[in-house]
């Protein structure tokens, strides 16, 4: 006997199954990725290769201006901002989501958001000219605002324009741009490109370029169809953006997709973070993508990046060599990005998210025991080796880009920009907490400092095998059910369906609703 939400369910099965890649959506995906979510990748690497020239600059502008050179501990300060003030940037950016995306539209945020970067890249460029360091500074900041807005509206649009059977893939696509732009950064940054004496000026300034691009190409393209409708309320507008964007005329299942969604959010009318919080309806959502976000950073990618150097020269790497590892650690991570977003699809959310906590949480265990025995035992350096690459491979496919196609998925879209704000500060103080604290940490505990990042990745696992439920090929109404259940809360819209779906017999309708309040 089918219950009602099983009706619902294969019909929208059908209409999402002709859910195609159009050339307009796939250019829409890659330039949004492309101008936004690649320099996030890009500056997150960007300074590591040239450190040492960049300190010679700030050392030698000091003794210029003053006639004595900087202290060394000035100069710790001094880099310790250029690098932190990154993602204390990230923060600010991701605090001006919800008002930017709710006034501005999320295409409209994106082509803003371009003008920090471009201004940045201009001020970075010509810092040695204008011999001074704190204009470096200073821009960090702002390419932190940047990224932090980058990293969670360009998640957050690709969602909404994506037909629901491409979602998860689409979604994975600013990920997989993010690691493309660690990895270009790291081959600008090797010193036969730029990252010497003279290029250094160079490489920080390329970030300007692909966010000159974007603004060149981005008008042309159609605005989120959701935005116009729900929150626009302009609904010609709407269907004439999902035409462009599907490839054919006849969308009338998304719009009423849309409108149903529209009708079951009217009586809350658009969150803030504070009402977010408080809302009884969406806690388990707002708890997940906390956990998750906090799980992402906090389980030790920054310090498996920043242990690899080590890890390689005691396996008899030569020091000069160290560069082109981390060029190959790079490209390991695009390679298994790229995978994620073919087999994200087939396999769904929950076993990537699974199996990659579940890798790093792994070597993570494994690189404790292999650091510590490398010294007596000659092959354990070959071992953290392996480490590193499974952990880099657990963490590509899974634990960096599925949290953000989740916030996407589990929210509609009058919380949905709340929900960016709040997992983009989450996302973004835990990255400022980890750069802050490994160095203490490392130095206390040694290489036993992993075992904390193991028993994070162990209790996310825990966290999301028992919570988080699989999102695959289902509208955002259908995952706001599944959700309900676990909120144990009603949703207004089954009197609504009762007249979209009259065909349903009105026992089996009932029948429903009681399952719906069971939990």
């Amino acid at each position: 006997m089918k219950l009602k939400g099983e009706k619902q369910e294969s019909s929208d099965s059908n209409e999402g199954s002709k859910g195609k890649m159009t050339l307009v959506l796939a250019l829409v995906a890659l330039v949004s990725a492309f101008g936004s979510s690649f320099q996030y990748g890009y500056n997150v690497s960007v300074i590591n290769s040239p450190a040492p020239y960049m300190q010679d600059f700030y050392n030698q502008t000091y003794f210029n201006r003053h006639e004595v050179p900087m202290s060394s501990g000035f100069q710790t300060v001094l880099w310790s901002l250029t690098v932190s003030m990154f993602p204390l940037g990230g923060f600010v950016g991701s605090l001006m989501v919800w008002p930017l995306v709710n006034n501005c539209g999320r295409k409209g945020t994106l082509l803003i958001n371009n003008l920090f970067s471009i201004g940045a890249a201009i001020l970075m460029g010509t810092s040695e000219l204008a011999k001074t360091f704190e204009v470096i500074i200073f821009s960090r900041v702002i390419m932190g605002i940047y990224a932090g807005l980058a990293s969670n509206v360009v998640p957050m649009f690709l969602g909404e324009i994506s037909p629901k059977n491409l979602r998860g893939a689409i979604g994975v696509v600013p990920q997989l741009f993010i690691t493309v732009g660690i990895l270009v950064a790291q081959i600008l940054g090797l010193n036969s490109i730029l990252g010497n004496a003279e290029g250094w000026p160079v490489l920080l300034g390329l970030t300007g370029i692909p966010s000159l691009i974007q603004l060149l190409i981005l008008p042309f393209f159609p605005e989120s169809p959701r935005y116009l409708l729900i929150q626009k309320g302009n609904e010609q507008q709407a269907r004439q953006a999902l035409q462009r964007l599907r490839g054919w005329d006849d969308v009338d299942d998304e719009i009423e997709e849309m409108r149903q969604e529209d009708r079951s959010e009217r009586e809350e009318g658009q969150f803030s973070v504070l009402s977010l919080c408080t809302f009884r309806g969406l806690r388990w959502q707002l708890i997940s993508i906390i956990v998750m976000m906090m799980g992402q950073q906090l389980s030790g990618i920054n310090a498996v990046f920043y242990y690899a150097d080590r890890i390689f020269q005691s396996a008899g790497v030569d020091s000069k060599n160290a560069q082109y590892v981390t060029v190959s650690i790079g490209a390991i991570n695009v390679v298994m990005t790229l995978v994620a977003v073919f087999i994200v699809e087939s396999l769904g959310r929950r076993i990537l998210l699974l199996a990659g906590f579940g890798l790093c949480c792994v070597s993570c265990a494994v690189l404790t025991l292999a650091l510590n025995l490398q010294n007596t035992v000659s092959w354990m350096s070959y071992l953290s080796i392996v480490c590193v690459i499974v952990y880099i491979i657990g963490h590509a496919i899974g634990a960096s880009p599925i949290p953000f196609v989740l916030i996407t998925e589990m929210f509609l879209q009058s919380s949905r920009p709340a929900a960016f704000m709040v997992g983009g500060s989450v996302h973004w103080l835990s990255n400022f907490t980890v750069g802050l604290v490994f160095l203490y940490m490392e130095a206390g505990l040694g290489p036993y400092s992993f075992l904390i990042f193991c028993a994070i990745c162990l209790a996310t696992i825990v966290y999301i095998f028992i919570v988080v439920p699989e999102t695959k090929n289902k509208t955002f109404m259908e995952i706001n059910k599944i959700m309900a259940k676990r909120n144990k809360v009603e949703i207004q819209e089954d009197k609504e369906e009762l007249k979209d779906f009259h065909t349903v017999p009105r026992g089996q309708a009932e029948k429903k609703e009681v399952s719906g309040s069971e939990l």
